[in-house]
């Protein structure tokens, strides 16, 4: 959640560590800070709010230095503030350190602290604990990465961890514990990051660190050890993301970015796993029928907008694949005893692969047996590392905190999958097979076509933006993508929205249905449109006033509704591709309308990396 950039080379270390810095903003931030060594002392400079705050703070001191780390922080143990802010420093002044993650037992270890060692501490954060601990170890034993491996020892919790000494100014050590970290490889100097980013300007080549290992990092050197301290050879990571990927490219929002990316996304992911006869093709995942045969439940897990592709993704499988599936949410999975067995597929979603409760689940599905799946957008990403295997979305970076392309490539990865194992189980016949794949084909260019239709959903947004409470309602495969759009509204323009069966409005939400109340309804299931309709009239006897979705040719829903969005034809099966974007598109107009921060939303972060 929290952002972290650290260098050590022959140029000047804070620029590029608050550039790094500003392409991580995307995570949510709600303070900012970075730390030197300058001229044989440690300087720190930080400031709540954004990095505009720190860059004014700093003004025209160069803060000349071949070493800094810095830190977006978003709040987990004490307030925002200048004080809680990151870097934390050591009482006397000789350690600094950048954290990600929670501390688990940092109560036990602050009282250690005080009592033994007369620590006074300035803030109520885990992450001043870490500061503190290293000091102390560091009085001993002189030695940066020593003084690490130690306090790593007594540390326990989720977290990444850069760490800086005054008396070794060319160094930098970095630990990383269920928490994302990596390592850019340059010419006379090296990067530390938590996310891929933060770095694509200066490098290419990279190392994923994995869980439990501690990183030495100076301008020529990378050493990686394990948790037993042992030296760790590691093969280098290419990055394939170019940096305008992660630009806005003349749009005003990233979001609105890679709404409009969501075609050529779709066409990457379907592309790269069709041959030339229509097959697909699973990247080296091995499905056979009798892998397929000798599942007894699908497990689908995942959080926020990753859960509602998988809501789509449990239709999708249990119509073409005829195996039982459930959907939780990541955060309960473990809590609960799942029936879990190697006779279990599991599959995770995740945009980030980093995301901790998903990996959490992920793990502990591992352990009771079953084969563990991933539909992950960022290659080499944890989720993706600790999968028996890894169904890639090629969505491309995305940078606004409100997930769309990597959804839209989640649930074509979805249907890829569901048709696979449908067809080599025979649970599908091979011209449904061929005729579903035609139509997976066509969605990038119905995509084009409905973004003609995006000056209407503006002009709708323009009356309909002062809302304070917004229904979204639907039916089967629309149900799902009801929750998406519910959320993307929520999330970025703060209105209080809910989203609901159609079929559940009568056992206590339409006693909310007063006059003007927003619902939004989604009716693009043509064997359920009847039921919509009806309970459409429902609400509109309430006097609800009404927005529908629903497809080109489907006029009698016109009737029951104050206003009309209609999506190009396609089959059932498939509409949540098309249906989900004029929710998409809705959801920013809106929001912008409301003077929101569209690809920053207030207490949000991109990649959850705590519990």
């Amino acid at each position: 959640m929290c952002g972290i950039v650290g260098y050590v080379g022959n140029k000047n270390a804070k620029d590029i560590v608050i550039d790094g810095l500003k392409k991580l903003e995307y995570r949510g931030y709600d303070s900012a800070g970075i730390a030197i060594v300058r001229d044989g002392k440690l300087e720190v400079k930080k400031h709540v709010g954004g990095i505009a705050n720190l860059e004014n703070l700093i003004g025209d001191d160069p803060m000349t230095s071949h070493i800094a780390i810095g830190h977006t922080r978003w709040a987990t143990h004490g307030v925002p503030s200048d004080v809680n802010a990151h870097p934390h420093v050591s009482q006397d002044g000789k350690i600094a350190i950048v954290h990600n993650g929670i501390i688990e037992n940092y109560v036990d270890l602050k009282q250690e602290l005080a009592e033994k060692h007369r620590i006074e501490f300035k803030t109520e954060t885990d992450s001043e604990v870490i500061a503190q601990l290293i000091g102390v170890i560091y009085e001993e034993k002189k030695d940066l990465l020593e003084s690490v491996f130690e306090a790593v020892d007594r540390m326990r919790g989720a977290y990444a961890i850069v760490a800086i000494a005054e008396d070794e100014p060319d160094k930098m050590v970095a630990v990383r514990k269920d928490a994302p970290l990596i390592v850019g490889l340059g010419k006379k100097s090296n990067f530390v990051a938590s996310d891929i980013p933060a770095l694509l300007k200066y490098v290419k080549e990279i190392y994923l660190i994995e869980n439990n290992e501690t990183v030495l990092v100076t301008a020529d050197q990378v050493t990686i050890f394990d948790e037993d301290k042992n030296k760790v050879d590691r093969e280098v990571f290419h990055v394939t993301w170019d940096v305008d990927a992660a630009e806005k490219e003349g749009y005003e929002h990233f979001m609105l970015k890679e709404i409009y990316e969501q075609p050529k996304g779709l066409s990457e992911t379907l592309g790269r796993r069709l041959d030339d006869t229509g097959k697909i093709n699973l990247e080296g995942i091995s499905l056979t029928r009798e892998d397929i045969e000798k599942f007894s439940k699908i497990y689908i897990v995942a959080c926020g907008t990753a859960y509602h592709a998988g809501l789509v993704g449990k239709y999708i499988i249990e119509r073409l694949v005829k195996i039982p599936v459930e959907v939780d949410v990541a955060s309960e999975f473990r809590y609960r005893d799942p029936l879990v067995d190697e006779n279990t597929l599991f599959i995770a979603i995740s945009q980030s692969g980093e995301t901790l409760d998903t990996l959490a689940a992920l793990r502990e599905a591992k352990k009771k047996g079953a084969r563990v799946l991933s539909v992950v957008n960022v290659v080499g990403s944890s989720v993706a590392r600790e999968s028996d295997d890894v169904f890639y979305t090629w969505a491309g970076p995305e940078i606004a905190v409100a997930s769309t392309k990597a959804y839209t490539t989640q649930l074509m990865c979805m249907y890829m999958l569901a048709l696979y194992m449908g067809l080599e189980k025979g649970a599908v016949t091979k011209d449904y097979y061929d005729g579903f794949i035609r139509d997976l084909k066509d969605i990038p260019s119905k995509m084009e076509e409905f973004f003609k239709k995006a000056p209407q959903i503006e002009e709708l947004s323009k009356t309909l933006y002062n809302r304070e409470q917004v229904f979204f309602i639907g039916r089967g495969l629309d149900s799902a993508v009801s929750y998406e759009g519910s959320l993307k509204l929520k999330e970025i323009s703060y209105i209080n929205s809910f989203a609901i069966a159609a079929g559940e409005l009568k056992h206590g939400t339409i006693a909310l249905m007063e006059p003007g109340t927003l619902v939004i309804a989604l009716a693009c299931q043509d064997f359920l449109y009847e039921k919509m309709v009806s309970n459409i009239q429902e609400i509109k006897a309430r006097g609800a006033y009404v927005l529908a979705v629903a497809k080109e040719g489907n006029e009698a829903i016109a009737a029951q509704s104050d206003k009309m969005v209609y999506i190009p034809e396609c089959r059932d099966e498939i509409v949540p591709l098309i249906s989900v974007v004029p929710l998409q598109l809705f959801a920013y107009y809106v929001a912008k309308k409301r003077g929101c921060n569209i690809d920053k939303p207030k207490n949000l972060a991109k990649s959850v990396t705590v519990e």
